[in-house]
C-alpha cells in the first residue's frame, strides 16, 4: 500500500512536471497549443457572468443586513413613541396597534428578502465555483494532450529510424487516451458554458421581480400604517386646539366688560359654565333695575337699559379680535377671516376651507355651544356654515 501511494505520489509529480514543461515550450513557440476559439468566448462569458453574480450576491447581503439594522431601528423608535403618547390621549390604543403592524411588516419584509430573492441568488452563485473547476479541469488535460502530440510525433520521428513499433504503438494509446478525456471535457463545457450563460436572463427577471414586488407591497402597507399615525396625531392636534387637554378654568375667573359701540376692539375671555351663571345673576340685576325705573314712570331708560343689556350679553361672549374691520359687513356678521392654513372638518358641524378662503364670523345659535378657540363661520365661496379653530384664520 505505501508503495501503491508513492508511485501515485511521484505520478503527479510527474504529470505537473510535464505539464509546466509543456506551457512552457508552448510559451515560448517551440511546440504547437491546440486553440479553441468558441470555447475562449464561452470562458470570457463565464468569467464576466462570474464576476458579475458575485458582485450582486455581495451588495444584497449587504442590503439585507442593512434592512435588518432598520428593522431593528424602527421596533425601538416605535416603541419610544408609544411610550411618550400618553394613554389619555386620543387614540392611544390604535397607535400601539399600527406601532405592532409596523413591527410585523418589517419582519415579513426581511422573511422574504432572504427567503425568495438571497436563496435563489446563492444557489445561482452555487454553479459557477463547480463550473470552474470544471474547466481548470479541461485546461489540464488540454496539456496533457498536446504534450502526448507532441511526444508521439516525437517518437515516431526517432522510432522510424529505429524501426521501434512498440514505442509507436504504445504512444499512439496513450495519444489517443489524453485526447478521449480531453474532447470529453471539452464538449460537456461547449454545452454547459452557453447553456449557463443564457439562464442569466430569465433567473434575473424572476429574481429581481421578486425583489421589486416585494419592495413595492412593503413601502404601499407601511404608507397605509403610516397615515393612520397621520391621522391619529392629526386628531389628537385638533383636540388640543379645543382646549381638550387643558386645565379647567377656575370659578373666580371673571371677565372685564366693556361697552360696545360698533367701531371699538374688545378682548375677552371665552365663555364658561361659571360665567354663564354670573351672565344670568347680571341679567335678573339689569330686569330688576329696569322694574324700578318703570315704577318711576321713565319708559325711554328702560328701553335703553334693555338694549345695554343685550349689548352686554352679546360682547360677553363673542370677542373682536385686533385688526378686525367692522364696517360695510353683511348682516348678522361679527368680522370677516382668511384661512391661513387648510383645515378639514372632523364632524358634521364642522367647516372645511383651504388657505385663502374668506369665512364670515357669525354668532352661535345657542352661545353655550361654544368652544373655546373656537369660531362659527359662513365661507363666503359656498355659503357653507360650521364651526372652525380660529388660530388657522388672521381677521381682516
Amino acid at each position: 500500500m505505501a508503495e501503491s501511494k508513492g508511485a501515485l505520489i511521484a505520478k503527479s509529480v510527474q504529470k505537473h512536471a510535464g505539464r509546466a514543461k509543456e506551457k512552457f515550450l508552448q510559451n515560448l513557440g517551440k511546440v504547437d497549443r491546440t486553440l479553441d476559439d468558441i470555447f475562449e468566448e464561452h470562458l470570457q462569458n463565464f468569467n464576466r457572468q462570474h464576476q458579475q453574480a458575485t458582485r450582486l450576491q455581495k451588495e444584497f447581503n449587504n442590503y439585507i443586513r442593512c434592512i435588518r439594522a432598520v428593522q431593528t431601528a424602527s421596533k425601538s423608535l416605535m416603541e419610544a413613541i408609544t411610550e411618550v403618547y400618553e394613554s389619555g390621549w386620543s387614540g392611544h390604543d390604535m397607535l400601539y396597534v399600527q406601532a405592532q403592524s409596523m413591527e410585523m411588516l418589517w419582519q415579513d419584509f426581511s422573511h422574504k428578502l432572504g427567503d425568495q430573492v438571497l436563496i435563489p441568488l446563492n444557489t445561482y452563485t452555487n454553479q459557477f465555483p463547480e463550473l470552474r473547476k470544471k474547466i481548470e479541469k479541461r485546461g489540464r488535460k488540454l496539456v496533457d494532450y498536446d504534450s502526448q502530440r507532441h511526444n508521439f510525433q516525437n517518437l515516431q520521428a526517432n522510432a522510424a529510424k529505429r524501426r521501434d513499433d512498440v514505442k509507436i504503438t504504445k504512444g499512439r494509446e496513450q495519444l489517443e487516451e489524453a485526447r478521449r478525456t480531453y474532447e470529453s471535457l471539452n464538449s460537456e463545457l461547449h454545452d454547459e458554458l452557453p447553456a449557463l450563460h443564457d439562464s442569466r436572463v430569465p433567473f434575473y427577471v424572476t429574481n429581481l421581480q421578486t425583489l421589486f414586488a416585494a419592495e413595492q407591497l412593503f413601502h404601499a402597507e407601511t404608507s397605509k400604517v403610516y397615515a393612520e399615525l397621520e391621522a391619529i396625531t392629526d386628531k389628537l392636534a385638533t383636540e388640543c386646539q379645543r382646549g381638550s387637554y387643558k386645565k379647567p378654568i377656575a370659578n373666580n375667573v371673571k371677565a372685564e366688560i366693556a361697552p360696545h359701540n360698533g367701531n371699538s376692539t374688545v378682548q375677552r375671555t371665552p365663555v364658561t359654565p361659571e360665567r354663564a351663571n354670573n351672565n344670568v345673576e347680571k341679567k335678573e340685576l339689569v330686569d330688576n333695575q329696569s322694574a324700578v325705573e318703570k315704577e318711576k314712570g321713565s319708559e325711554k331708560e328702560k328701553d335703553a337699559q334693555k338694549e345695554t343689556d343685550n349689548q352686554v350679553q352679546k360682547d360677553e361672549v363673542y370677542d373682536i379680535p385686533v385688526g378686525a374691520t367692522l364696517a360695510g359687513l353683511p348682516a348678522g356678521t361679527l368680522y370677516r377671516v382668511r384661512a391661513t392654513y387648510r383645515y378639514t372638518r372632523e364632524d358634521s358641524d364642522e367647516l372645511s376651507f383651504d388657505v385663502g378662503d374668506v369665512i364670515r364670523v357669525v354668532e352661535y345659535d345657542d352661545p353655550d355651544e361654544q368652544e373655546e378657540g373656537w369660531l362659527m363661520g359662513i365661507k363666503e365661496s359656498t355659503n357653507e356654515k360650521g364651526m372652525f379653530p380660529a388660530n388657522f384664520t388672521r381677521p381682516i
